[in-house]
């Protein structure tokens, strides 16, 4: 497989620190668009059978994962359990980076916040590792746009699939004649509220 082709067998979905206390310092509008990004992205991982893992940084002071995303995950099964970290890459908990092995991953699909920080230094470290990186800029965000748009820029300039969302999915679909297609094109044409 090659780097910007994703395989549901040999993809997964790493949701980076979308926590309580971090979600209301990102601009509103890029919050929301990321949630509603990040739900489309369970649910397609769910439906094709993707691995997905979930960081929490520093919970005791940012709180734990945001309802809407715990809501969706209390959904899977088997549940995703949050892996707590203090090291800013979402690689630093053993569950997380043996599980992708496990998993038999080739490509990850990084969203979460904050772009420039967390979701960068996971997609290096993924990169680093030999895994594909896939960062769907609309399942992104950071407190400031300009530390987004840097960090993606910066990521795709050293081999990270910057993306978007409807191209994730479409991709993991591969076909219109796919069982998942009608719900989750339904989901898509819902993603820009």
């Amino acid at each position: 497989m090659d780097a910007i082709t994703l395989v549901p067998s040999q993809t997964a979905l790493l949701v980076v620190d979308v926590q309580e206390k971090l979600l209301p310092a990102m601009p509103p509008a890029d919050a929301a668009r990321m949630l509603r990004a990040i739900d489309l992205l369970l649910e397609t991982a769910q439906r094709m059978a993707m691995p997905v893992f979930v960081t929490e940084q520093y919970p005791s002071g940012l709180g734990p994962t945001v309802g809407p995303v715990t809501a969706r995950l209390d959904t899977m099964s088997p549940r995703p359990p949050p892996r707590a970290k203090t090291v800013f890459s979402a690689l630093a908990p053993a569950e997380v980076a043996q599980g992708l092995v496990d998993a038999g991953a080739r490509s990850v699909i990084v969203v979460g916040v904050e772009a420039h920080v967390c979701v960068f230094m996971t997609a290096r470290d993924l990169m680093r590792r030999g895994f594909h990186a896939h960062v769907p800029f609309d399942a992104v965000a950071s407190r400031d746009p300009a530390c987004k748009a840097t960090a993606l820029a910066a990521l795709a300039a050293h081999g990270v699939t910057v993306t978007t969302t409807e191209t994730v999915v479409f991709d993991l679909l591969g076909d219109a004649k796919n069982l998942h297609f009608r719900p989750l094109s339904k989901l898509v044409r819902d993603l820009n509220g």
